[in-house]
């Protein structure tokens, strides 16, 4: 196997009957270049397979052209969808994602921005909820523009980018109040992030509020074989709920799947429920699932503009709605 040989801009210089100045001329937007020399220049580029190194053009400019998306739990419905959503803006807007894929350790996280900043990243976009503060720090140091999702550091220069927790808590205790729903519960996992804690304390609020109290439950990561553990755990006390929020969908489908199969409850009749996500398998007949839909493509758009702004070493906060998404797994009031 032969190695892989790049064309250098002197080549197509040379079968063009050029000079090196002109080759790069002819490939800048707006520059001055009489017409025949660029046919010359694109004929020849054409025929050696030359393509312009980008890599080293930007980093010329101090300016790579590529966003490090760090990112934990990619198989989930929610994170794929977001990553998606994040690529194909940046793809639209010139850039180039570089996807890290982390755990949820720190330590993970640390190497996975360090790399970034060795790539010469223009920019991160975090969206684990894990690293530590000293991190990020780091990446504005070393001049990152940076976007965080779903986070609540105090830090001066990123774009934060958060969930309006409050009105979601709100929107929750009034369709179980409305459902005649007086004993409340609040499954969450053990992930401890700040966005999964920040909707535990707000709808724990919420209902005290109301003069309700909410036993919370709390198990393992934040996925489908979590729920049903969870479901089990709450199904068998003494007093069960007959109303539980849960912290995302995956969790929801499987608290759902046990209290149906293995407990025999009928929902939304003796047991509603709500999720938070609205991943595609929420609408699914045999869940139906009640739910918060999360605002992607507004997330998405509104982190690469930010990134394409002159807004630089500006903090800035977004606080966005999640629409509420009625479905069949809480009782009509």
């Amino acid at each position: 196997m032969s190695d892989k040989i790049f064309v250098s801009a002197e080549e197509v210089a040379r079968k063009a009957g050029v000079s090196r100045s002109a080759v790069s001329r002819a490939f800048t937007a707006g520059a001055s270049i009489a017409p025949e020399t660029r046919r010359k220049v694109m004929e020849a580029a054409e025929a050696l397979g030359y393509h312009v190194n980008h890599l080293a053009r930007g980093l010329m400019r101090n300016e790579s052209g590529i966003v490090c998306l760090v990112v934990s739990d990619m198989g989930t419905p929610y994170r794929s969808a977001l990553i998606k959503a994040l690529t194909q803006q940046l793809q639209n807007a010139g850039k180039i994602a570089m996807l890290v894929n982390t755990d949820r350790s720190d330590e993970r996280v640390d190497m996975a921005l360090r790399q970034a900043i060795r790539y010469r990243a223009d920019a991160s976009i975090v969206l684990s909820g894990m690293p530590d503060k000293s991190l990020v720090d780091l990446c504005v140091r070393n001049g990152q523009r940076l976007v965080l999702i779903n986070r609540n550091d105090e830090h001066q220069g990123p774009l934060r980018i958060n969930l309006d927790e409050d009105d979601t808590a709100q929107s929750v205790v009034t369709a179980f109040l409305r459902a005649g729903c007086r004993r409340l519960a609040f499954a969450n996992s053990e992930a401890g992030t700040p966005s999964l804690m920040a909707r535990e304390v707000g709808f724990v609020a919420a209902a005290r509020e109301q003069g309700l109290d909410v036993t919370v439950e709390r198990f393992g990561p934040t996925g489908y074989e979590s729920g049903k553990v969870l479901a089990q755990r709450l199904m068998t006390r003494r007093e069960r709920p007959d109303a539980v929020f849960c912290v995302t969908d995956l969790v929801a489908l499987g608290f759902m799947d046990a209290a149906r199969h293995q407990f025999s409850l009928s929902i939304p009749d003796d047991l509603c429920v709500v999720g938070f996500d609205d991943i595609p398998q929420a609408a699914w007949n045999s869940y139906d699932l009640t739910t918060f839909a999360q605002p992607i493509e507004e997330i998405a758009a509104a982190a690469v503009a930010w990134l394409m702004s002159d807004d630089v070493g500006q903090s800035q906060s977004l606080r966005l709605n999640a629409p509420f998404v009625w479905r069949r797994s809480v009782r009509s009031a």
